[in-house]
């Protein structure tokens, strides 16, 4: 299945009905009156994210949804139907945007949050509605009221607990496939990964969602390489594990380098707990390895993690750190939902 994240849509609720003008006309009633019943109300649309989804690429071949028109009043007091509601199933983290991509309306962090979209007009009025001591006959009824339209930006940001930052070739495919039962392509050249990619490692009886994302490169904020687009599939993670390969001349500079990408991305990217790691540490020598250690441990200001994917060094302590900053993380948010709310109360 193609990944994307990010589709425009054309989203209108449905017209409601119109009223009736009808009057009662039966054999032994002699004064039978107005009996036009009012149109039904039109159809909402509602976007809902639901379970078993990973991308957006449903919209791309489909992007005009609309709710259908409520049904028409009808004599002896009948109401019109009301129209079908439009249902936009989308992935859990899924943002929705007005048309400026900029303004947002709702974030679905759950399965089975649900958002109005556009709500259906209000059925007209029937006939029924205007009778009065002098207006025993009314021959009027309103039409039902127009449906609402807008253009909408769909944006995904995949959930997870852990993202995997660093540059190209930089092992970060290999890693995912090593705890996980994802399958990432893994080739040795560069932006072998061009779409995010989720798994999910488990270590002490523990579960954790890892995102790898492509490689950043100097200037990715400004569009080079990939660019930053994939940045804001680890916005919502806890924790990122910032893998600097071995096989890199200078560690330090391809450390400082990254950072920068993060830091000129923003959204909190930079703020966020980061574990580093000296990834592909089987690629070099005892003195080698001990060098570019103490040269990424000068830059990141703490010793790396000596990883190796390949030959499974250091990935089980990697994993635990992991999962020792998630479950904090995932602690204090319990706690800080079940505080009591500090707003006045009688």
């Amino acid at each position: 299945m193609k990944f994307l994240d990010q589709a425009k849509v054309y989203v209108r609720s449905g017209d409601g009905g119109a009223g009736s003008v009808s009057f009662r006309r039966e054999k032994y009633i002699e004064f039978g009156g107005p009996d036009g019943g009012d149109g039904g109300r039109g159809g909402d649309v509602w976007v809902e994210a639901v379970d078993g989804l990973n991308t957006l690429i449903d919209y791309r071949y489909q992007q005009h949804f609309k709710a259908k028109t409520g049904g028409h009043g009808m004599g002896r007091n009948r109401t019109g139907a009301g129209g079908a509601d439009a249902l936009l199933k989308v992935p859990v983290g899924t943002q929705v945007f007005e048309e400026d991509n900029e303004t947002l309306i709702c974030d679905l962090t759950e399965v089975g949050q649900r958002f109005r979209l556009a709500a259906g007009g209000n059925g007209g009025f029937g006939n029924q509605h205007f009778k009065s001591s002098t207006n025993r006959a009314p021959r009027r009824a309103n039409p039902g009221l127009p449906g609402q339209e807008r253009t909408i930006w769909l944006r995904l940001k995949l959930i997870a607990d852990a993202g995997l930052v660093g540059l190209p070739n930089a092992g970060k495919s290999t890693f995912l496939a090593a705890v996980s039962a994802a399958r990432p392509k893994i080739a040795d050249y560069p932006f072998t990964t061009l779409t995010p990619g989720l798994g999910v490692a488990r270590i002490d009886q523990r579960e954790i969602v890892v995102a790898d994302i492509p490689g950043l490169i100097e200037g990715a904020h400004q569009g080079a390489g990939i660019g930053d687009r994939f940045l804001g599939h680890v916005e919502r993670t806890r924790v990122l594990l910032h893998l600097v390969s071995a096989r890199e001349d200078d560690p330090a500079a391809a450390y400082r380098m990254v950072r920068g990408e993060l830091a000129a991305y923003g959204h909190g990217l930079a703020d966020k707990p980061e574990i580093v790691a000296l990834s592909q540490a089987d690629t070099a020598d005892a003195e080698a390895r001990a060098e570019k250690a103490a040269a990424l441990a000068a830059a990141a200001g703490r010793p790396p993690l000596m990883l190796s994917a390949a030959t499974g060094e250091g990935v089980t302590e990697a994993l635990r750190r992991l999962a020792a900053i998630v479950e904090a993380a995932r602690a204090a948010e319990q706690t800080a939902a079940a505080a009591p709310s500090e707003r006045w109360q009688p």
